[in-house]
């Protein structure tokens, strides 16, 4: 049974958002892992500590916070406001929400994958010579791609499956903020809603497996191009 145009809008609006908030948050994440994970500084444990809050706080609870601190009327929402940028209640705020709530798993993989690899690898690139930018590019980071991987699939399928955060954020409009679980919870609102809820939720373990498996394929084909380099 195909799904009806509804149906398909929430898949891609849930594709375009996970993408984002994956691509957009994985630089941030590769750079605060390697500070959790290589520098002592002042403050590390707070840091430490506010990336993995979303982790703890109930999702609405983050979910009001953004809408209090990005909202129109917000600190940071009205000076975007007036050079035209709005995020609450539009696809770019649900995008948003996601990579807040996927951000800490991304950035736990990536530092798990930072603190296996042996410093002293690092060290010796350094004594000859080597700027701290170009050890992380030729020494570090092929080193970490596994973990760079894995901490991005974790990510992607978080923010396919966020809701809380995101319809408090960006409510659930269908057709511009209407996200999977967003449209499987709004189906299970109406009569006859469960044929169309139960085909989202297809899609929705069918996305998620196909994630894991090609996440599984790069990591294998990362691990083995590492051992024959």
């Amino acid at each position: 049974m195909g799904l009806g145009p509804e149906e398909w809008q929430a898949v891609a609006l849930s594709l375009r958002v996970a993408f984002w908030a994956t691509a957009l948050s994985l630089p941030l994440a590769v750079f605060v892992a390697y500070a959790l994970a290589r520098w002592h500084f002042a403050g590390k444990q707070l840091i430490n500590g506010l990336v993995h809050l979303p982790l703890i706080l109930p999702p609405v609870v983050t979910g009001y916070l953004l809408l209090l601190t990005f909202g129109t009327r917000g600190p940071v929402g009205s000076v975007l406001q007036d050079i035209g940028i709005v995020l609450a209640f539009r696809w770019t705020g649900a995008a948003l929400a996601a990579a807040i709530m996927a951000f800490p798993l991304m950035v736990r993989a990536i530092r798990l994958s930072i603190e296996a690899v042996d410093p002293g690898l690092e060290q010796a690139a350094a004594t000859l010579g080597a700027s701290r930018a170009w050890v992380f590019a030729t020494v570090t980071l092929p080193l970490i791609l596994p973990g760079i991987i894995a901490g991005t699939v974790l990510a992607f399928a978080k923010a396919m499956g966020e809701f809380g955060a995101t319809i408090t954020f960006v409510s659930n409009i269908p057709g511009q903020t209407q996200t999977l679980p967003s449209a499987i919870y709004a189906f299970l609102q109406v009569p006859g809603g469960e044929a169309p809820a139960l085909r989202l939720v297809i899609v929705s373990v069918a996305v998620a497996m196909s994630a894991l498996v090609l996440s599984e394929v790069l990591a294998r084909r990362v691990a083995r191009g590492l051992a024959g380099a």
